[in-house]
């Protein structure tokens, strides 16, 4: 089976480990466990409930304790209506592999994460892509979508909020691209990884599983709780998708560690106090970084307004792959390059990291702006 390379995994892959401040980075800044504990109300006495567990499978759908934190993250979703998987990535591979086949018509808003249209291209689905545009503030186009869905439409892959660009859609916008869904049957996959890192209000737009009887959301401990190392995700749905999808699971999942459904389900049990946390960080984070494009005549953006990362379009006659290879070995900055989205001209940042290395990293990138402005 051929499928294209992941763009955005190969750049990481090639820099993450080579740059000094790296402003490519997705997730909230890392918890430690010993953080985690304090979060949570423990203490490291609380980790002796560790010393009798034995290394065997765990919960094959994840524990009820996990599912049930899960649950108590949705509107409208039971401990039944939740399967654990290894990361989103794991999830989102999962919904694609369950729910396309061959000749299936699929449409995916890009730029998004590569998997929502680079898997169902692999299975040999029609993929057809609807482009986020920056005079749109990077939200669908509905008039475009309603163009794209036409009966017996399968799936509509979807991310909210957006990564790269840090849109987001309202509830008014999601139930409206359930109705237009609704009009071919079509399933929706949204994308939730970001979800609890809006900018305003709560922090937690509802959910697309919430929405639409035939939503599906996937998610994850990784990006708003700070908790990557742990590679625990979900998918959040109907009680006969989410049986489906265990049909694949099997195949390669079996089941998540026992530890870290354990430290997860802690983690989600306290979520309010992990996304306060998280929120505190990306509020701030971006006003430091609001400030610095303002300050930067040759950088323009549209202001994220959830999520961690945010794309800056520059004004210098190189690739974005050539700018962030130059950035890196005079600076030591890393971003992402908009190429590795589809989306040249651009380059990512991820804000989300300890506010100091941010300040740190964007007076670098200052300097090198200075010095392309010279040359």
């Amino acid at each position: 089976m051929f499928i294209e390379p992941f763009g955005v995994e190969i750049w990481m892959n090639e820099w993450e480990t080579k740059c000094e401040l790296n402003l490519a980075e997705t997730c909230v800044e890392s918890l430690k466990i010993e953080e985690l504990l304090v979060l949570t109300g423990k203490n490291e006495t609380d980790l002796s409930d560790l010393l009798d567990m034995k290394m065997t499978y765990g919960a094959i759908e994840g524990s009820d304790r996990l599912r049930t934190a899960i649950a108590a993250l949705y509107e409208k979703q039971l401990p039944e209506n939740i399967v654990v998987t290894h990361g989103t990535i794991g999830a989102n591979m999962l919904v694609h592999k369950t729910f396309v086949s061959a000749g299936d018509r699929v449409i995916s808003v890009v730029p998004t994460y590569q998997q929502h249209y680079s898997i169902p291209a692999s299975i040999g689905a029609d993929v057809h892509h609807l482009q986020l545009r920056e005079e749109n503030h990077f939200l669908p186009d509905l008039d475009e979508l309603r163009e794209l869905v036409v009966p017996d439409t399968r799936l509509i892959a979807i991310n909210n909020p957006n990564n790269p660009t840090g849109a987001l859609m309202d509830r008014t916008m999601l139930e409206e691209i359930a109705d237009i869904a609704r009009s071919a049957g079509a399933w929706i996959l949204c994308d939730e990884v970001y979800r609890g890192t809006d900018q305003h209000g709560s922090g937690t737009t509802v959910s697309m599983a919430d929405v639409y009887e035939k939503g599906i959301s996937t998610a994850s401990t990784s990006k708003a709780y700070s908790l990557a190392g742990l590679r625990l995700g979900w998918i959040a749905g109907p009680r006969e998708a989410i049986e489906d999808v265990a049909i694949h699971r099997d195949y390669d999942t079996i089941s998540v560690g026992m530890i870290d459904d354990y430290f997860a389900a802690m983690a989600l049990e306290n979520s309010h106090r992990l996304l306060e946390r998280s929120q505190s960080i990306t509020r701030n984070n971006l006003k430091v970084l609001e400030n610095w494009v303002d300050s930067e005549p040759s950088i323009s953006w549209i202001k994220p307004s959830s999520g961690t990362t945010a794309l800056l379009k520059y004004d210098h006659p190189m690739s974005s792959r050539e700018f962030c290879v130059e950035l890196l070995k005079q600076t030591g900055v890393m971003f992402t390059p908009g190429s590795a989205l589809n989306m040249e001209g651009y380059v990512r940042i991820g804000y989300a990291n300890t506010p100091s290395i941010l300040e740190a990293g964007l007076v670098r990138v200052s300097e090198f702006l200075k010095d392309l402005k010279r040359t």
